[in-house]
């Protein structure tokens, strides 16, 4: 099937019981055996429910992957991949990184003696120093957050398969629609559910999906002994977004271009991060191995210190000042005073995450109002 057709259909079988066409809320944490170990699939909603199951089948087609997993937030999902390591291994990452990743790396399994190397992975030579018998994961975002690096999943991908490397793609920015990691030789998939995938800024979840069988087992086992599973209701709220998922891409790729035009030459934007323009770094890598370059776009503000980029920011109109991204409104967000909080000032600053930097996830509302909110909030 085609990705629109598996968008609304996979994974989604009517109902045995009622023929009902949407897959329904299963809300139960237990079902009934026949006798002890003879039931029918599901035994406790931690580990198994038939409305996250359908979800689980739809991810995984979507990203042309064998299987799936949701859980209940996107770092609920990291932390899972992280729990694969032991105490002495080593990660290689990118330098520049969504501010929940940097924090749960450096600050929750830093402790446990786990080593991670932040590094420019615009070239995947650049890793190959930094590769060594204790290294067992290399985790990146591509498009990055929030400054839109680009990085060759299928060059990495040769280096990691090579070395015998789990390799974790990040793949939260494009979205299935733009981007399949695992066609490009990723080992796992992590989404940020409650982004585009949801698309309607309500519900909080997270996805991993896998080829590999065993991988699969080692994560299902954490996924269930931990816990970090969504219930049944969010399930059905990210089912019924998913069936729109490739109308709003669109949407969201043609308003992204338009904006990210109309900023590249306004007198008030010093840079503009979008990769679809041709001096964007390793635009001819974007241009490969995604289908669009989607409605991301981040800018620094001329000549703008803290107080003036906050000013400017609490000025939009439809634009919603506020986290996170994806969703059918557009947002402002500026990464240093929050989703970036958590990275140390001299190591965001070194990738270009300044005091000045604005993202935009551009929505899929009528451009005309989008551009004009733009043009009064940065006179």
């Amino acid at each position: 099937m085609k990705f629109a057709t598996k968008a609304i259909h996979a994974g989604q079988e009517p109902d045995p019981s009622t023929g009902a066409v949407m897959t329904p809320i299963y809300q139960t944490s237990t079902y009934w055996q026949k006798s002890p170990g003879d039931h029918q699939g599901f035994e406790y909603s931690r580990g198994t429910n038939p409305t996250r199951k359908a979800l689980e089948a739809c991810l995984a087609a979507l990203e042309n992957a064998k299987h799936g997993l949701a859980f209940s937030s996107g770092m609920g999902a990291t932390d899972t991949v992280l729990r694969l390591l032991q105490p002495g291994d080593e990660v290689i990452t990118g330098n520049d990184l969504y501010g929940g990743s940097y924090r749960i790396f450096t600050k929750v399994y830093a402790k446990y003696g786990i080593k991670f190397h932040f590094l420019d992975l615009s070239k995947p030579e650049n890793m190959l120093p930094y590769i060594n018998d204790k290294t067992k994961l290399v985790w990146i975002e591509t498009p990055t957050n929030p400054t839109m690096q680009i990085i060759d999943i299928e060059g990495i991908a040769r280096i990691t398969k090579e070395r015998k490397l789990i390799l974790t793609v990040d793949n939260t920015f494009a979205s299935p629609y733009l981007q399949n990691p695992m066609d490009l030789g990723a080992d796992i998939v992590m989404h940020s559910v409650t982004k585009y995938i949801g698309g309607h800024s309500d519900v909080v979840m997270g996805a991993l999906l896998v080829n590999d069988d065993q991988l699969y087992k080692d994560l299902w086992f954490i996924y269930n002994a931990c816990g970090a599973t969504p219930g049944p209701q969010d399930a059905f709220l990210v089912l019924r977004g998913i069936k729109t998922l490739h109308l709003r891409m669109k949407a969201h790729c043609e308003n992204g271009e338009k904006v990210a035009r109309f900023l590249k030459s306004h007198p008030k934007v010093d840079k503009i991060y979008w990769p679809g323009f041709e001096d964007h770094p390793n635009h001819d890598i974007a241009k490969k191995q995604m289908r669009g370059f989607g409605g991301m776009v981040s800018i620094t503000l001329k000549d703008a210190d803290l107080q003036e980029t906050f000013r400017i920011a609490s000025s939009f109109k439809v634009f919603t000042l506020a986290e996170s991204l994806g969703g059918v409104e557009s947002l402002i967000n500026h990464p240093v005073s929050m989703t970036h909080g958590s990275i140390p000032k001299e190591e965001r600053e070194k990738v270009g995450v300044t005091d000045n930097l604005l993202r935009l996830s551009v929505g899929v509302e009528d451009i005309d109002d989008l551009i004009a909110d733009l043009e009064q909030a940065l006179k």
